[in-house]
């Protein structure tokens, strides 16, 4: 099992040692970031929902992590996750199902951080 607190903090780590060196392809990553995450017609929760979405159907642990985290600090449920999850298996078929289960497990360390 991962321990997604510690793994995500070890990433976080390695992106600053990325952003001291190369800059500016990191602060245009940022920029992008900002810009999808803006509200407009989505509110950043859902747009975070659908970043998780994603992130289990293409199956990267690290997004996963970083995506359940930004949707709970933005008030999602374990309902609107698991609904989500829902979404990514059944466009990413099995592998998906299994990725869902890390993004669970994510979930329920996360919850309380």
């Amino acid at each position: 099992m991962m321990q997604w607190t510690e793994h995500l903090n070890e990433i976080k780590a390695l992106m600053r040692t990325l952003r001291g060196d190369k800059p500016d392809v990191m602060k245009a990553f940022s920029g992008l970031a900002q810009a999808a995450l803006a509200p407009q017609a989505l509110d950043v929760k859902t747009k975070e929902l659908i970043a998780l979405g994603i992130s289990v159907a293409i199956r990267c642990d690290e997004c996963i992590g970083f995506h359940i985290k930004a949707a709970l600090d933005q008030g999602a449920t374990r309902e609107e996750i698991i609904e989500t999850l829902g979404m990514a298996i059944y466009m990413g078929a099995g592998p998906s199902v299994m990725y869902a289960t890390h993004a669970l497990e994510a979930y329920e360390q996360l919850k309380a951080v």
